[in-house]
């Protein structure tokens, strides 16, 4: 750890969501000169669906992207010196770390400590009691039958932690997405636990990388409003962070995408509910202070933000099986196709009736005309249309049903019907609660290689 006031530390980006692209991030572990390497890859769904794919197979339910992650970004990020921070672990992190490791030994790279934080499955925790669901202002115990998974947001404790002990890759399981960013700030510069203020502004700086791309201009475009150069080619974001908590965003030169204050800006207020409280698990966040000011192309120097002491409560995410959906699709084309996607609407959802197939929700669209809005937009009348159907149920049996009905319209709808497609999924459904933070006890396991 260094005090020294004229360090800056070099945090990457390198991933937004559990899909996303991965040329990026080696481009920044190859010449991004990084301190650190952040991958962001839990929704709240996602680690529910990983909880899923490890009651199938328990050495499975880490991130499905970890291995083409690791290959390419571990050993250009061993050669620069960058160490690896990611929630790619999802319900599984010490099997992430397992694999992480089996990957450097086949990679040839040698002198690795990888860890993996536990902790953040309170499933049995939640057995105990019951509590209040913030999203329906239900019950928790309504639902036990169908619970697969309950994960808490962790904080930074348990990753400055790995990082003190030396950690070059860390792999947690569910933590609040800034804490990624902001737990190498603590370790680097350190911050008190108990400093809300700097806190505030390194979860301000970790809430402006989360989404990667989303920054450097990833659903920023709208051409003709609010044009963004060569996004086939977008560049991740990296901050330049000082120890008072200030910082520069900036991306690789020649990468595509660009960062401005008003990429800021739009980062700065996603998923934000009151800017002035932003609930992390390590501090509440004050964000209503924040400025953005262009010091030169693709560098906003960031300042202000702020914070509070924490509230002690963590957030749950809970996953449960919610049934099922099933859903049918159909085109037609040329003219009248829009009477003729409508007919076919009335003549499935006509059929679904009669025949009683059972569902608590269905809906009946014409993509391309009113799946979005409903009939408040007039759209004028398109050259094709793509019929959809869907309904949810309390079995498979019955989703199927909605997607033969269809089908069958091939033959027994409208003229001119094509590219007919049909599926079923389960639904796995997310409601949080919140706990006392006193109730999770977070884990840290190394690996060397």
């Amino acid at each position: 750890m260094n005090d020294s006031q004229d360090k800056i530390i070099r945090i990457g980006s390198g991933a937004g969501y559990s899909g996303d692209r991965i040329e990026p991030a080696v481009e920044l572990a190859e010449r991004g000169q990084l301190h650190y390497l952040a991958f962001e890859c839990l929704a709240e769904r996602t680690i529910a669906l990983a909880q899923q794919r490890r009651q199938r197979d328990p050495q499975a339910g880490y991130d499905p992207l970890l291995d083409l992650r690791m290959r390419a970004c571990l050993p250009p990020a061993r050669r620069n010196g960058v160490r690896i921070i990611s929630n790619m672990g999802a319900a599984n992190p010490v099997a992430a770390m397992e694999r992480t490791v089996a990957i450097a030994r086949e990679l040839g790279l040698q002198g690795l400590k990888i860890a993996a934080i536990t902790g953040d499955d309170v499933l049995e925790q939640i057995q105990r009691r019951d509590f209040p669901i913030l999203e329906t202002g239900g019950r928790l115990e309504d639902l036990r039958p169908q619970i697969i998974s309950a994960n808490a947001y962790l904080g930074v404790t348990p990753i400055v932690a790995a990082l003190a002990a030396g950690a070059d890759v860390i792999l947690t399981g569910r933590v609040a997405d800034p804490a990624l960013f902001l737990a190498p700030l603590i370790h680097e510069f350190g911050w008190s636990p108990e400093d809300y203020h700097l806190l505030g502004k390194g979860t301000v700086l970790g809430h402006l990388l989360e989404c990667a791309g989303h920054v450097s201009g990833g659903y920023f475009a709208d051409p003709g409003v609010k044009e963004v150069p060569d996004l086939a080619r977008l560049g991740f974001p990296i901050a330049e962070v000082r120890a008072d908590g200030d910082f520069i965003l900036t991306k690789l030169p020649g990468t595509g995408g660009m960062i401005t204050p008003a990429t800021c800006k739009e980062q700065l207020l996603y998923e934000i509910h009151d800017p002035t409280e932003y609930l992390t698990p390590d501090v509440v966040a004050d964000l209503s202070g924040v400025t953005f000011r262009e010091t030169g192309k693709d560098r906003v120097e960031v300042t202000g933000g702020s914070g509070k002491v924490r509230t002690g409560l963590l957030k749950v995410s809970v996953g449960f099986r919610d049934g099922f959906i099933g859903e049918g699709q159909i085109s037609y084309g040329g003219a009248g196709a829009v009477a003729r996607g409508e007919l076919a609407l009335d003549i499935v959802r006509q059929r679904l009736d009669a025949t009683g197939v059972g569902a608590q929700e269905l809906r009946f669209d014409l993509m391309g005309v009113n799946s979005l809005y409903g009939n408040t937009l007039s759209v004028g009348e398109p050259a094709e249309v793509r019929v959809r159907v869907a309904g949810r149920t309390e079995n498979r049996a019955e989703a199927v049903r909605i997607g033969n009905e269809v089908e069958s319209l091939y033959t027994n709808g409208p003229a001119g019907g094509g590219g007919a497609t049909k599926s079923v999924g389960e639904i796995i459904a997310i409601n949080s609660i919140l706990i006392d933070s006193s109730e999770v006890d977070p884990k840290v396991t190394y690996k060397t290689v």
